[in-house]
């Protein structure tokens, strides 16, 4: 005998709905666990891409300005220094920088060619600073080579021929050089913001999606539940009971995976990766101003020189536009150091030690001005407190020091969310699976007793 309570008039529609059920939950229970699978696949994609390609690709872009910008600093040390037998040492430093920073370069130009992530036009961007910097290498190569070939004589007075290569060379980096790794850098960063973007917008997608689908199948299988209780006179169904908690626990956890692992990327972008990159552009504009300096003395007190040094130094205390190409800074040095992790005194200090270098490069331009310019040769390249080279590397060493802890906590980041992400793609398929599996127990022995 049936154990169904009878309904007249419903005999004949119960298994039809029982099977709709069925039906109903098995499509959902598989659309729930292909859309998580396949949205977390694509979030885990786009981490990946920002972590592994962008994020990169914009630190090599400001890596290979900050650089140049550092290249040309030491070929101007070099011709100020001549041959003198007092700088001897100023000598061997200045070449051993040039040749890292050359090495550097190189590096930084190919690793653009190749990494995931360079367009046609980031190629031909490359391509033509390797060209430009070819004849850049010319240039200053002529002018060194005509110092070294020149008698022991005054630090101050390079030959004349020399001064003039070495305007042709430090024309190419303002010209052409620095304003191509520029266009790198800003693309680069662009790049990196689109991808954040597009990471965002899966992640809100991915909520959104999952709660809406997953809270519907969760719905219908509590409705399930209550209508099998009432009309079959139970008061449980196990499966049909499990398979809502696995549904909402699936739901839950999917999107607090989607929203945790977005904001932890929002982070990294504002407290690790983007104070990085201005970082490392305030490292390039302060060692351009600081090439103004031997620049100045070079040119027999060329104002141009003092001007750029002053725009470039206000910038990076002020923030702003830093020079005629449109480079800024969004804040100067003691913002773009401090944040999360870092004491206020401590990006205090980043600025201080600019405006005791800045001290000091008035004292040199002072003393050149009043016609000593082996003082002020003395001044700019001495290693003692108060001259220019030991003022610079103080300055110098706190700004890295930041730089380097904001860009190792990026990298901790990206690991982590990597971390966060991991498996994501088969929990859905595992859980929905197991929902698969329960609903038709939950439902079939109903539909079997009206056989």
């Amino acid at each position: 005998m049936s154990t169904v309570a009878e309904e007249p008039g419903r005999w004949s529609s119960t298994p039809t709905r029982l099977r709709l059920s069925l039906a109903v939950g098995l499509v959902a229970a598989a659309a729930v666990a292909a859309l998580t699978s396949l949205l977390m696949a694509r979030v885990q994609d786009q981490v990946r891409t920002i972590g592994e390609s962008a994020a990169p690709r914009a630190a090599i872009a400001s890596d290979l300005y900050f650089a140049l910008s550092d290249l040309d600093a030491q070929v101007a040390r070099l011709i100020l220094i001549g041959n003198a037998e007092t700088q001897a040492g100023n000598r061997i430093d200045a070449l051993t920088t040039y040749g890292r920073r050359s090495r550097q370069i190189d590096a930084d130009l190919e690793r653009l060619l190749t990494t995931e992530g360079a367009t046609a036009r980031d190629r031909e961007v490359v391509t033509g600073l390797l060209n430009d910097l070819a004849v850049y290498r010319q240039w200053t190569w002529q002018a060194m080579t005509i110092v070294w070939q020149t008698s022991d004589g005054p630090a101050h007075a390079p030959p004349p021929t020399a001064l003039g290569y070495y305007s042709q060379a430090t024309n190419v980096v303002h010209h052409d050089l620095l304003p191509g790794a520029q266009r790198l850098r800003d693309a680069s960063q662009a790049n990196l913001e689109r991808a954040y973007a597009a990471q965002r917008t899966t992640g809100v997608w991915g909520i959104v999606a999952v709660s809406v689908l997953g809270g519907v199948l969760a719905v219908f299988l509590i409705v399930t539940q209550v209508w099998l209780t009432r009309l079959f006179r139970r008061r449980l169904n196990p499966a049909l009971l499990a398979s809502a908690v696995l549904t909402i626990g699936l739901v839950a956890s999917a999107a607090a995976v989607f929203a945790v692992g977005t904001s932890r990327l929002t982070a990294v972008q504002r407290d690790s990766l983007g104070p990085y990159l201005a970082l490392s552009k305030a490292q390039a504009i302060s060692y351009d101003a600081a090439a103004d300096t031997s620049r100045y003395l070079l040119s027999e007190r060329l104002p141009s020189y003092r001007q750029d040094f002053t725009r470039k130094s206000d910038c990076l205390l002020g923030g702003g536009a830093c020079g005629p190409d449109g480079d800024q800074l969004a804040g100067g040095l003691a913002t773009l150091a401090g944040g999360p992790g870092v004491a206020p005194a401590d990006a205090e200090q980043v600025a201080s030690r600019w405006e005791g270098y800045v001290s000091t490069h008035e004292r040199v331009l002072d003393l050149a001005d009043s016609g000593r310019p082996v003082e002020a040769i003395d001044a700019l390249t001495g290693i003692s407190r108060g001259d220019a080279a030991f003022d610079f590397h103080y300055y110098d060493t706190a700004i890295s020091r930041i730089a380097e802890d904001r860009r190792q906590s990026s990298d901790a980041a990206f690991v982590n969310v990597r971390g966060l992400l991991a498996g994501w793609t088969v929990v859905p398929v595992v859980l929905m699976g197991i929902v698969l599996v329960l609903v038709p127990l939950g439902v079939w022995p109903r539909l079997s007793e009206y056989r």
